[in-house]
């Protein structure tokens, strides 16, 4: 954090109503230095899969839904639990870069490293046996053995997850963005030529789309912790300890709960795709509701960045004690997002009879995506504010209560409504789809009332007695009382 930030910002009721909109302007432009480079990245880092499917579907057909199923069914259920459990760091590196104790962040790194090592090692069945699990959900035979094959083969890309997300939290905690994005730009241009030449040149097909995203997060990996060891980070990383076996109990409590908050939202629209999957006729609908997925999904990266940013810029002020700071600046961004969301939504609406054959030349499927066009609109305003709120949460530490709200407002309300709407009333994929946008408001409003009736000078109390006593353990005890 650069001297004098939090301070300034932190000062803000006390200079009035009429430095407002300069007030606003900072931390605006505060944010955006995090929501930048962190959209980049993120936008870059989904592109590789997309990428590595686009390839597959030159090769085949079989190869195109085996790539699609392996990276987004198998790859993706890792790469939610294990994005999840490194949220953690976001909380804890966040507050602790905002209260000073830089030498604590190498530690929490290297703590989350061994805890997702351990998770990796219990999620490897899911690659070993995924073409079994894949049939006993429905998948047809020779789907499931080509994602099974590409799972084996993306192995080395699980363990590549078990210290990326760390290494970027630990990164985004000190605002060292852009060296992510940058990394992130020369390996997607690099995973651009890797996959010509192993999918169509060499031919290697599903093989050649798992090694190359392989090699490309791999390098993601080895590059960022070259610049984290090459630069100390400022003094961030000390280099290895065994303090990072330290305390580890309380610190996977914290991961769980990131976890469980952050796979109930990320796997509840693959939820969507699989039930669409029983509808009659399921070709048409599947087809128009993954495309409709695909939009959301890259509008998603920009949420996702404003996510990042809110959850570091309440975690450094809430580690500060700069309450006041750390609620503005939830004001600030609610707004920037939901600004941005807008102006998507309208695109969205003025496009709907255009955009689906950029994706299609079938007329029914094309027709369906106009029809879910509304629902996905609609979806993408509440995506203006609906991350940003969960990124208040992971910032804040409080992924325990919103893993209970993401339990009842998505499967107990929005998923059986879905199904009701669905199938009962036969409504099919908009009455689905429907039912997911309710779990989804409901979710909204709840993050609403929480956030907006939180006493924030006791959250910042409260948190440095939980960064102290819980969630960082002895070491940071001693750090804190020196």
């Amino acid at each position: 954090m650069e001297a004098g930030e939090s301070t300034k910002v932190g000062l803000l009721e006390k200079r009035g109503g009429s430095s407002l909109v300069k007030d606003f302007g900072s931390e605006s432009k505060l944010l955006w230095k995090i929501a930048g480079p962190a959209i980049f990245t993120y936008i870059c880092q989904y592109s590789l899969g997309t990428l590595s499917t686009t390839f597959a579907g030159q090769v085949g057909e079989l190869e195109l839904a085996a790539v699609s199923v392996g990276n987004s069914v198998i790859a993706g259920l890792a790469f939610g639990v294990m994005l999840g459990m490194g949220s953690a760091l976001e909380t804890l590196c966040g507050q602790a870069f905002g209260a000073g104790q830089l030498s604590m962040l190498g530690i929490y790194m290297q703590r989350s490293w061994v805890i997702l090592l351990i998770t990796s090692l219990i999620l490897l069945p899911l690659y070993i046996f995924a073409p079994q699990i894949l049939l006993l959900f429905g998948e047809s035979p020779d789907i499931s053995r080509g994602a099974g094959k590409f799972a084996l083969w993306a192995i080395p890309q699980l363990f590549a997850f078990t210290l990326n997300f760390p290494i970027s939290k630990f990164l985004q905690a000190q605002r060292k963005l852009m060296s992510m994005a940058w990394i992130a730009a020369g390996v997607l241009v690099l995973h651009a030529l890797l996959s010509w030449l192993a999918i169509l040149k060499l031919e290697w097909g599903v093989v050649g789309a798992a090694v190359t995203l392989n090699i490309s997060w791999w390098l993601i990996v080895i590059l960022q912790f070259i610049y984290i060891v090459v630069t100390k980070s400022d003094g961030a990383w000390t280099g290895f300890s065994m303090l990072a076996f330290h305390d580890l109990f309380s610190f996977v409590k914290l991961s769980v709960a990131s976890a469980v908050m952050l796979c109930l939202e990320f796997w509840y629209l693959m939820i969507i795709v699989v039930i669409a999957g029983h509808l009659d006729n399921p070709v048409v609908p599947v087809d128009a509701i993954s495309i409709c997925m695909n939009i959301n999904g890259w509008i998603a990266m920009i949420s996702f960045g404003f996510n990042a940013a809110i959850s570091v810029r309440v975690s450094n002020e809430l580690g500060a004690g700069n309450a006041i700071a750390a609620k503005f600046s939830v004001v600030v961004v609610s707004i920037t997002s939901m600004l941005i969301a807008v102006v998507c939504m309208t695109i969205i609406i003025a496009t709907r009879d255009i955009f689906p054959y950029l994706f299609t030349n079938s007329e029914a499927v094309a027709k369906e995506t106009t029809r879910l066009s509304i629902l996905l609109a609609l979806t993408v305003l509440l995506n203006g504010l609906q991350p940003v709120l969960s990124g208040v949460a992971v910032g804040a530490g409080w992924q325990g209560i919103v893993a209970y709200i993401n339990i009842g407002c998505y499967y107990i309300i929005g998923l059986p409504l879905g199904i009701i709407l669905g199938f009962v009333f036969d409504f099919g994929s908009m009455g689905i789809w429907g039912g997911m946008v309710g779990g989804i408001v409901l979710q909204t409003l709840i993050l609403i009332v929480i956030t907006s009736t939180r006493n924030w000078n006791k959250e910042s109390q409260v948190f440095k007695n939980r960064r102290v006593n819980v969630w960082g353990g002895s070491v940071a005890s001693v750090q804190e009382s020196n």
